[in-house]
């Protein structure tokens, strides 16, 4: 069993489901491969060999989210969608702006309060930089 699944079979179900729909859109978002088999959904997952993972994958082309031809399977258009999300929710902490490199996708363009915070923190930056550049220059 892999460490890091839950126990419980519900749990384990949903577990699988966004593991199993990230790895397979992962491969395709990267260019890697549009179609996939166990044996590579088991490789990029890193799953123990006595871990059976058909029961997940199959649940997911009963929800449509993949299909299936023979032993390979490949996103849905609802799977890309669902994949794309379960993606993006993995990596929500680590994808925000970096600070102070503002554009059209910055934080500050969102609302009134984070432009007031984001130029506060650029003022600041400023500051410290010329502060900086003067000792450097002294």
């Amino acid at each position: 069993m892999t460490s890091s699944a839950p126990k419980s079979e519900s749990l384990r179900i949903l577990y699988w489901r966004s593991e199993i729909l990230r790895v397979v859109y992962w491969l395709y978002g990267e260019g890697l491969s549009d179609v996939v088999d166990m044996g590579l959904i088991r490789q990029y997952l890193g799953v123990d060999a006595g871990e059976d993972l058909s029961e997940y994958v199959d649940l997911l082309v009963e929800d449509g989210s993949l299909v299936v031809d023979g032993e390979w399977y490949a996103l849905s258009t609802r799977g890309l969608t669902e994949g794309e999300a379960q993606w993006a929710t993995a990596f929500t902490d680590l994808v925000h702006p970096v600070p102070n490199e503002c554009n059209d996708e910055c934080w500050c363009q969102s609302s009134p309060a984070e432009a007031e915070a984001c130029a506060r923190t650029r003022r600041r930056t400023a500051t410290a930089s010329d502060l900086e550049a003067g000792k450097a220059n002294a």
